[in-house]
């Protein structure tokens, strides 16, 4: 069974979360629907998410 984390910038109950999968992949699923597959990241995708974060490419304009 994975375990979840669930993210420092939760609200009220709507939150992300993240896991690692059995195989080294990052699982992230909405704290709301605990019961719907998660969305799977391999580990060169995740690093590359964190990395865009880190730099500021999601932030709204």
């Amino acid at each position: 069974m994975t375990e979840f984390v669930t993210s420092s910038f939760c609200n009220f109950g709507e939150c992300v979360e993240i896991g690692r999968g059995p195989d080294g992949t990052m699982l992230v699923r909405d704290s709301k629907n605990r019961e719907q597959e998660p969305l799977t990241f391999s580990r060169a995708e995740w690093v590359a998410f964190v990395a865009g974060v880190k730099n500021g490419e999601f932030d709204p304009s």
